[in-house]
């Protein structure tokens, strides 16, 4: 299929329209219902569908209708998966001692990262061999097995006994959703008022803003970079080396937190240091860089840095509002989405109108600057609600 680039970042940042606009439906009912319903529906829903893209895509002929019809579904997938962190968030506040969570969590959210790595390689493999649509199909595939896994296991469990958990600090088990829900009820509304009134959730949501700026553009436009910039190149490489570094970087922010949580704000602000900052430095150094070897350092390295945020602000709604963690996380994860269209579709003008891939670093290096600036004055890890 022929595609300008401001039809493939169409395309592109179409999911993140759908993931957009589910981050607060899939919180609200999360902590309401319990995250591990959540979770299944959500997978179950972009698991069918990403298994039916390759079939959508040839529905019509002509190019304009081909466009629209993979940009509704795309959209469709992305407000299916929108479920999935908020839901997440929602489980392992409900269900970790909290001086696991970040740990935990960590564990849980890289294997995002796993995921691109998988289809970094694995994909690029079954894109040489089979073409476009054989990574749909295997994705999809995967993702039904994975929610029959978790038919089978986690929801009859979950119904069924309530996990016991260590609490350290004092010695004794308790059951989970006593320890950690003590004085809950489910009919509580989030004191939105009071957060909105609060420059530490402002800082939260600028600065998951500005990390995901920085990791959606370099997770939707990093192909192509390397293809224009160095044709020659193994596509394995440049899709899997990134990555590699980026999945122990998360867990280790996530036992870092864990570790230091006695000065809990100064922590997360530390290892958010780390992710912006980093960020922020390899994506202007890349801008500079005339090798292939050099530009896959600073990108592997750019990435690396985005993998501390997992311990930093994403962790940030189970501190400030631990009984509203999926709720809260929804409306911080809808601000984190926009760059995933904003952020993608411009990038994808910028390198039509301007041809230049500096331009492009160099932005999404000065707003990892600004999102770390306002965390670093207004953050908090302290309970606000």
């Amino acid at each position: 299929m022929e595609w300008t680039k401001s039809d493939s970042a169409t395309i592109l940042s179409s999911f993140f329209w759908g993931y957009t606009l589910s981050q607060v439906l899939g919180g609200y009912l999360s902590d309401r219902i319990g995250g591990e319903t959540v979770l299944a529906v959500g997978a179950t829903g972009w698991g069918i569908l990403t298994l039916l893209t390759p079939k959508i895509a040839y529905l019509y002929d002509d190019k304009l209708s081909r466009l629209y019809t993979l940009v509704f579904f795309r959209v469709i997938i992305g407000a299916f998966q929108g479920l999935h962190m908020p839901s997440l968030t929602s489980l392992i506040s409900r269900k970790v001692a909290e001086g696991e969570k970040s740990f935990a969590y960590s564990i849980a959210t890289s294997g995002s990262h796993l995921g691109t790595l998988f289809c970094g390689s694995v994909g690029s493999i079954f894109l040489e061999k089979f073409g476009w649509e054989a990574p749909f199909y295997v994705v999809g595939v995967l993702t039904c097995c994975w929610v029959l896994l978790l038919r089978l296991h986690l929801l009859p469990k979950q119904r069924e006994v309530s996990r016991l958990i260590l609490i350290k600090e004092i010695g004794q088990f308790t059951d989970v959703p006593d320890a950690v829900h003590a004085n809950r009820n489910p009919k509580d509304g989030v004191p939105w008022m009071l957060l909105i009134k609060t420059p530490a959730f402002w800082s939260l949501l600028i600065g998951h803003f500005c990390q995901n700026n920085a990791f959606f553009i370099l997770l939707s436009w990093l192909p192509t970079y390397f293809h224009e910039n160095f044709p020659h190149a193994k596509g394995w490489i440049f899709n899997v080396v990134p990555w590699l570094v980026t999945f122990p970087s998360a867990l280790l922010s996530g036992w870092l937190a864990d570790y230091m949580m006695a000065k809990a704000t100064a922590v997360r602000k530390i290892i958010e240091s780390v992710a912006l900052f980093g960020a922020a430095f390899f994506l202007f150094v890349i801008s500079y860089s005339q090798s292939f070897a050099g530009a896959l350092f600073c990108m592997a390295m750019a990435l690396c840095s985005c993998g501390f945020h997992h311990g930093g602000v994403m962790m940030n709604p189970q501190d400030i509002a631990p009984r509203f963690a999926g709720s809260v996380f929804g409306v911080m994860n809808m601000a984190g989405s926009v760059p995933g269209f904003v952020g993608v579709y411009l990038t994808g003008y910028i390198l039509e109108t301007t041809k230049s891939w500096s331009v492009v670093f160099n932005l999404t290096s000065a707003v990892c600057i600004f999102g770390i600036t306002v965390y670093l004055i207004f953050g908090t890890a302290r309970r606000l609600i």
